[in-house]
């Protein structure tokens, strides 16, 4: 600066100094410097750079004129420095510092204006403060995140953890910060200096983790950038929630036989005792009216309820079916009506749908209602008046809209007439009552049935059974199938296990012995002469308890303390069948 200001002084911009032309191109800072006139007599390499103008053009030309916004004759009338002025050249930003130079008499000879393109600091700036935003928006995924996330730097030590590794390992962030990968490990090798001496990610490695040792899952994978190992990255998951998670999945799974229904009235093996009930089906199908299927066990009222779906206008949306049979007591209520977070010790954080929010909009089948307890009975009950659900710990409703279907092998009369099921919802069941008839009171369709089961077993064992032998149709025909088609199946199947692969025809010999009693010719014969009274098996059982209580009153004399003694039933109970039987004290 000396020598510039000497040089300057000299008012002799022609003079040139190799060693002030190193020093000044030396620099990255462009420096241009006036003489009092304002005449540019300096202009190093830098500035030609920046200012896109060449040092033999420059030198000899006002600064005014040859820089655009260019203060140098400013400093020069006032004497005083500018410093830290941004100035726009072009597309550049330029950030200056403009003082005057003067002489031993303090009188100004001229002025140098030393600047620097700040554009390209600028966008580091800008890049910078992305990666500082870009920073802050990963740690607060990654602070979000359930799952438990670690990661460790090049030298083998953890730089981050995140909240959910906190509550699962059970270590504090400050005392795993800084330290090695195994300082939370108490059974087991570490994933992450695994991963960083193979390069290559790992899965499922089972570990005993923090100070309650834990039991977890961890996946890891390296951090390569730019070919470059910086770290490892692991995640975490809990054994026992996992566990959790799949015996739901696999209890969900085994209750439920959701999507769509898979079989349709064409599935149906229908002879003359069936056909009125197909055609009651075929009928209730187009209608939303619920549907009661009732039979014996093995008759096939779960063929009727997919057959009905599959017919209905809800074709399309879901069906569910629920075996109430199959879930023990204490879990229905939360399966079937769902429940809200904190309902019970356990529950999901997130609440649970039920059931039937599952099946709204589509059809939902119960399935041996006749087992559900008188709890549920009461929510049965309030569902089908009032089309909506309370979830179990809720305050809300929920709106549904959705088919019922209901089937079971019990006599539900009878259960209300003994008080195991409610007679307001049974009334509520009983919109449309389809009874499916027992195979002893189809044998004409054992044929046909056969052929459809030796079809579909066929597929199943990998076997081309063409057809049953007629002695052994004959005997499948005496047999009086408490099992029914069910049971049907069952001995086809065990035929077919004890066939030869060569063999094509089910002989008696592949039958497996028909335990139950099996009627003579002769014992059919009679049976098919039987004169049978006309009315059903309810009305006879009510006609024979009447006559009997009828008959035990009278022969107390009237007394109905004595009669309800005798018949060992509440008086209340005698009261009520009294007056439904429509008996006085006088009937004998």
């Amino acid at each position: 600066m000396v020598k510039v200001r000497k040089l300057i002084a000299s008012n002799d911009w022609s003079i040139s100094s190799r060693e002030m032309q190193d020093i000044l191109n030396s620099t990255h800072d462009a420096v241009v410097a006036v003489n009092k006139k304002g005449i540019i007599i300096l202009f190093n390499i830098a500035a030609e750079r920046l200012l896109r103008i060449s040092a033999w053009k420059a030198c000899g030309e006002y600064a005014q004129a040859i820089i655009p916004g260019s203060r140098l004759h400013c400093v020069l009338e006032t004497g005083l420095p500018e410093l830290n002025q941004r100035q726009e050249i072009g597309d550049s930003c330029i950030l200056s510092n403009r003082v005057p130079v003067r002489d031993e008499n303090n009188r100004i000879v001229g002025a140098v204006a030393v600047f620097r393109d700040m554009t390209e600091v600028r966008q580091l700036a800008e890049e910078m403060t992305y990666i500082k935003e870009m920073k802050k928006l990963l740690e607060a995924i990654i602070n979000t995140s359930q799952d438990v996330i670690s990661v460790v730097d090049d030298q083998g030590k953890i730089i981050l953890v995140n909240p959910a590794y906190t509550r699962l390992i059970g270590m504090r962030k400050d005392e795993v910060m800084g330290k090695p990968p195994t300082v939370d490990i108490r059974q087991g090798e570490s994933v992450h200096l695994r991963v960083m001496q193979s390069m290559e990610a790992v899965r499922g490695v089972p570990l005993k983790v923090g100070p309650a040792n834990r039991k977890v899952i961890i996946n890891a994978a390296p951090l390569i950038v730019d070919g470059r190992l910086r770290g490892s990255v692991a995640m975490a998951h809990d054994i026992s929630e996992l566990k959790f998670l799949s015996e739901e999945l696999v209890g969900m799974d085994a209750l439920l036989n959701q999507g769509q229904a898979r079989y349709t009235f064409d599935d149906i093996v229908c002879g003359p005792a069936m056909q009125a009930a197909v055609e009651k089906a075929c009928r209730a199908a187009l209608t939303p009216a619920t549907v009661l299927l009732t039979g014996e066990s093995g008759t096939g009222k779960e063929l009727f309820a997919h057959a009905i779906h599959n017919a209905s206008q809800r074709k399309y949306r879901r069906f569910v079916r629920v075996n109430c049979a199959a879930i023990p007591e204490t879990l229905l209520e939360s399966e079937l009506f769902g429940y809200e977070s904190g309902a019970f010790s356990g529950a999901l954080k997130s609440g649970k749908k039920g059931l039937f929010e599952e099946a709204d909009g589509g059809t939902l089948f119960l399935d041996e209602i006749g087992d559900t307890p008188p709890s549920i009975q009461v929510k049965l009950l309030r569902v089908l008046q009032e089309k909506e659900i309370l979830r179990v710990g809720g305050v809300r409703t929920y709106d549904l809209d959705l088919r019922i279907i209901v089937a079971t092998n019990k006599n539900l009369e009878e259960e209300v007439r003994i008080g195991n099921f409610r007679k307001d919802l049974y009334y509520r069941l009983n919109v449309f009552p389809i009874t499916i008839p027992p195979l002893r009171q189809r044998r004409g369709d054992l044929p046909e049935l056969v052929q459809h089961l030796l079809a579909k077993l066929n597929r199943e064992y990998g076997r081309s059974v063409q057809g049953i032998a007629d002695d052994a149709a004959a005997l499948l025909a005496e047999h009086s199938w408490p099992g029914n088609v069910r049971e049907l199946e069952n001995v086809l199947g065990r035929a077919l296990i004890n066939m030869h692969f060569n063999e094509y025809m089910i002989m008696v010999s592949h039958l497996p012995p028909l335990t139950s009693r099996t009627r003579s010719n002769a014992e059919c014969k009679a049976l098919e002469n039987t004169v049978f009274p006309c009315c059903t098996l309810a009305e006879t059982l009510e006609e024979a308890e009447r006559k009997a209580i009828a008959g035990v009153l009278a022969g107390y004399g009237g007394n109905r303390a004595a009669t309800a003694r005798h018949l060992n039933i509440s008086l209340r109970t005698l009261y009520y069948k009294l007056e439904k039987y429509g008996i006085t004290d006088s009937v004998g």
